[in-house]
C-alpha cells in the first residue's frame, strides 16, 4: 500500500486531492487545523482510506510527529497544499507579525514538514510543493505571499536536487483560478469583475497532479507546472 500525505486537506483542492489520491488505492494523511473541518473530511471519506489529523505545519513538534507516524509506512506522495494569503495591503502598511505568519506556514512550514519527513521518502516518491502566478511576478498588494511563494519556488528546486540521487521527484504546481474560498478572499479584491463560477472546480483540477505522481519521470524533477489547460507531454517532449 503506498502512502500519500496532504496539507491543508480539508477543504478546495487540498481536499480534492485527498479524495482522489484514496480512490486511486493510497492510504492518505489528511492534515488541518479546524476539528470540525477535520471531523467532516473523516465523515465524508467512509469507506476510503483517509485519515484525518490535527496537525500544524508551523509546528516542529507536529512535524515530528508526522515523521513518527511515516517511520514504519514510509511516505510515496508528499503535497504541500496548506497556505494562507494574508491581507491585501501595500507593503508600508503590511504588519510584522502577519507577515511572519505568512511566511511560516507558506514556506518555512514546508522547508521543515519536507526534511523531517525526508528520511521516509522511499525510491521513486514524490513531493509537490504548490505556487502560484505571482510566485514568479511581483505585484502590488499581494504582499506576504507573493514573497512566499517566491520562496518556495526556489525551495522546491533545491529540494529537488538534493534528493534527486535518492530518485526523489520534487515539482511545482500553479493550480491557477479555482472556485475556492481562496478566491473569495483575494481574487474578488484583486479582480472584482471575475465571475467565481466561471473558475474550474478543485476536483477537474487535478490532471497535472495525477500525471506527476504516476507518470513524470525522473528527468523533470525540479521543474513548474500549470495545472490549468494540462495536457500530458508525449515522449517527444511538453
Amino acid at each position: 500500500m503506498t502512502t500519500a500525505l496532504v496539507t491543508g486537506a480539508t477543504r478546495g483542492l487540498g481536499r480534492a486531492l485527498a479524495f482522489d489520491l484514496a480512490r486511486s488505492g493510497m492510504t492518505v494523511l489528511g492534515t488541518a487545523l479546524d476539528p470540525n473541518r477535520l471531523s467532516a473530511l473523516a465523515r465524508d471519506a467512509g469507506d476510503l482510506p483517509i485519515e484525518a489529523l490535527r496537525s500544524d505545519i508551523t509546528e516542529p513538534a507536529d512535524n515530528t510527529a508526522l515523521a513518527g507516524r511515516l517511520a514504519e509506512t514510509g511516505l510515496d506522495v508528499l503535497i504541500h497544499n496548506a497556505g494562507i494569503l494574508g491581507p491585501r495591503v501595500g507593503l508600508e502598511d503590511y504588519p510584522l507579525s502577519t507577515f511572519q505568519q505568512v511566511l511560516n506556514v507558506n514556506t518555512t512550514g514546508p522547508f521543515d514538514l519536507t526534511a523531517r519527513v525526508a528520511p521516509h521518502l522511499r525510491p521513486g516518491a514524490t513531493v509537490i510543493f504548490l505556487s502560484s502566478g505571482v510566485g514568479v511576478v511581483g505585484r502590488a498588494k499581494w504582499g506576504a505571499y507573493c514573497v512566499s511563494k517566491w520562496g518556495v519556488e526556489g525551495l522546491a528546486r533545491i529540494w529537488a536536487e538534493e534528493l534527486r540521487d535518492r530518485q526523489i521527484k520534487v515539482f511545482l504546481v500553479d493550480p491557477g483560478a479555482m472556485r475556492t474560498q481562496m478566491r473569495t478572499q483575494m481574487r474578488a479584491a484583486a479582480y472584482p469583475e471575475e465571475d467565481p463560477q466561471t473558475l474550474v472546480r478543485p476536483e477537474d483540477n487535478l490532471a497535472v497532479f495525477r500525471w506527476l505522481i504516476r507518470q513524470a519521470p525522473l528527468s523533470q524533477t525540479g521543474e513548474r507546472w500549470k495545472a490549468k489547460g494540462f495536457v500530458a507531454p508525449t515522449s517527444a517532449g511538453r
